[in-house]
């Protein structure tokens, strides 16, 4: 894989910033429906599903910016 540029690595690592923040909210949203008892089962499990996708990309924005060190 080519090394990144400043301005690729800047991009990444602001998506990476959005995609860990948005994932911390949807755990509290999934946690306060489930807490409430009266929550929609199908939309926990769209936010859960959601919450992995955003939990696969953030490892891939990590094996993207965090170089691979083999000692």
């Amino acid at each position: 894989m080519l090394p990144l540029n400043k301005e690729q690595e800047a991009a990444l690592g602001l998506e990476l910033a959005t995609k860990r923040q948005e994932h911390a909210d949807l755990d509290a949203a999934i946690h306060t429906l489930s807490a409430s008892g009266v929550a929609d089962q199908m939309l926990i499990q769209r936010l859960k599903k959601r919450k992995l996708s955003l939990k696969d990309r953030i490892v891939q924005l990590e094996n993207l910016l965090i170089p691979d060190i083999i000692a």
